[in-house]
C-alpha cells in the first residue's frame, strides 16, 4: 500500500495546528475526505444540479442517473439482493429511527426486545421512542472483562415474548467486532427479527448483508470517507414492503387525492422530499476510493496501527484500555489514574493531536465501567506509524503535567 499516495489525496492532513503537523486520530468520529469525493460534489454542483426523478430536462436526468448509479454501488458493496433493499437517508440514526418508527409499531404489550451496553445512543433512544407507553420490556446484555458481549446472557434473554434485537457490529468506544452471524441466527430461530448498527463496521470490514441474514442493516457515508448527511438503511424486501412510510411528501408516492394517497414502490416509498442527491453522487466516489485499496488491506495496515499504538500505550504507567477482545476495530479508549480525559484531550489537541474525549454518544457503557468518560485515539487508512509515535510522545509530554 502506497500510504503517501493516499496521503497525498487528502489535503486537510497536510495543515497544521496549534504550529504542529496534524495528527488526526478521530475517526471512529468522522473520517476525511479525499479530494475525488470532493472533485465530485463541485463537478454535480457546477455542471448538473437539478432535482432527481423530478424532471425530463437532461441535468435533472442526469443527476438521476448519478443517485441511482450509488444506489447500485451501494446494493454491490454490501452484496444486498434487489436495488429496492437500499434506502438513502441522513446517515446511520435516521435509518435507525426509520424502522424504530415504522417496523416499531408492530411492538405491543407484553413484547420483549434486546439491546446491548456497547450500544450508541442512536441505537437506544430511537428503540424507547418506538415504546412509549407500551408495555414492552428491554433486556440489556453486559460484557465480559475483555469489553466482549456475553454472549451466554444474550442468549438466555430469548422467549417467547421476544420480537426484536438491535446491536452494534462494532463498538464505537470498545472497538469490539460482536459475533453478529451467529446472533442474528440465534434471533431467527426464535422468530426475533435483527437490526445491525454498522457505522463502525462499514469503513474497516466486508459487509454481506445475505450471508449475515440481518433484516435490516444500517450505516453512514461520512465515516466512510464519503460526505456528511448521507447514511444508507438496508432491509429486506418483504419487510420494507409491509412498513409504513417514514415520511410523507413528493417523491413517496404513486397518487395523492385530499381524500387517500397510495405510496410509491421501493425504495422510494422512504425517500420522501428532495434528497441530498450531491453528495448520494459524491458517496459512490468514496465507496470507489475504498474499492481501489480493498477493504482487507485497509483492516490489515490499521489492524497494524491499533497493535503498534497498544504496545506502546500499555508502557505508561496507569494507563488503562477499555476494551481488550481479539477481535477488535483500530479503536483504543483508555484513561490514566484519576486524569479527566477532557484533560487529556484539551492538551493533546495543543500538540497538533486530534482525539475524542468524553461519553462518546455511549452513557449506559460509562455508567457500566463506572467512569465519566475516555479518551479515544482511532486509525483509518491514511494514518502512519509515525503519526502513533508523534501521539505517543505528546501524551508523554503531558502527562506529568496533569499529575
Amino acid at each position: 500500500m502506497d500510504i503517501n499516495n493516499i496521503r497525498s489525496q487528502f489535503p486537510i492532513l497536510e495543515r497544521q495546528v496549534s504550529g504542529r503537523p496534524l495528527v488526526y486520530l478521530d475517526n471512529t468520529a468522522t473520517s476525511q475526505t479525499p479530494m475525488m469525493v470532493v472533485d465530485e460534489i463541485a463537478r454535480c454542483y457546477t455542471h448538473c444540479k437539478a432535482n432527481v426523478h423530478r424532471g425530463v430536462h437532461t441535468l435533472s436526468q442526469e443527476a438521476t442517473d448519478l443517485q441511482e448509479a450509488t444506489r447500485e454501488k451501494v446494493r454491490a458493496y454490501i452484496n444486498a439482493d434487489s436495488i429496492q433493499e437500499v434506502i438513502f437517508t441522513r446517515g446511520t440514526t435516521e435509518a435507525i429511527n426509520l424502522v424504530a418508527a415504522t417496523y416499531g409499531r408492530s411492538f405491543k404489550d407484553g413484547d420483549e426486545i434486546i439491546l446491548t451496553v456497547m450500544e450508541h445512543h442512536a441505537n437506544i433512544v430511537p428503540w424507547q421512542l418506538a415504546i412509549g407507553d407500551k408495555q414492552v420490556k428491554i433486556n440489556v446484555v453486559g460484557l465480559n472483562d475483555r469489553g466482549e458481549l456475553d454472549i451466554d446472557q444474550y442468549k438466555s434473554y430469548f422467549n417467547a415474548h421476544t420480537v426484536f434485537a438491535a446491536f452494534c457490529h462494532v463498538s464505537n468506544v470498545l472497538g469490539t467486532v460482536n459475533p453478529v452471524k451467529e446472533m442474528i441466527a440465534y434471533a431467527h430461530e426464535h422468530g426475533a427479527r435483527v437490526l445491525i448498527d454498522g457505522a463502525q463496521a462499514s469503513p474497516h470490514l466486508a459487509i454481506d448483508v445475505r450471508d449475515l441474514d440481518c433484516d435490516f442493516y444500517v450505516f453512514s457515508s461520512h465515516k466512510m470517507y464519503g460526505p456528511t448527511g448521507v447514511g444508507v438503511l438496508y432491509g429486506k424486501r418483504e419487510l420494507l414492503e409491509q412498513m409504513p412510510p417514514y415520511q410523507g411528501g413528493g417523491e413517496m408516492i404513486k397518487h395523492v387525492t385530499m381524500e387517500k394517497t397510495t405510496y410509491a414502490d421501493l425504495p422510494f416509498k422512504f425517500e420522501a422530499g428532495t434528497p441530498d442527491f450531491v453528495d448520494i453522487a459524491a458517496f459512490s466516489k468514496a465507496i470507489d476510493f475504498i474499492q481501489s485499496i480493498g477493504i482487507e488491506t485497509i483492516a490489515r495496515h490499521e489492524e497494524d496501527l491499533l497493535h503498534y499504538a497498544t504496545e506502546q500505550l500499555l508502557r505508561i504507567p496507569g494507563l488503562r484500555i477499555y476494551g481488550t477482545s481479539e477481535h477488535k476495530s483500530a479503536v483504543i479508549s483508555f484513561l490514566v489514574g484519576d486524569i479527566h480525559p477532557y484533560d487529556i484531550g484539551m492538551l493533546l489537541d495543543k500538540l497538533g493531536v486530534a482525539v475524542r474525549t468524553g461519553h462518546h454518544c455511549a452513557q449506559p457503557l460509562m455508567d457500566y465501567y463506572d467512569i465519566p468518560g475516555t479518551v479515544r485515539a482511532s486509525f483509518a487508512v491514511y494514518n502512519t506509524r509515525q503519526e502513533v509515535d508523534a501521539f505517543i510522545a505528546a501524551l508523554q509530554r503531558i502527562l506529568p503535567m496533569l499529575g
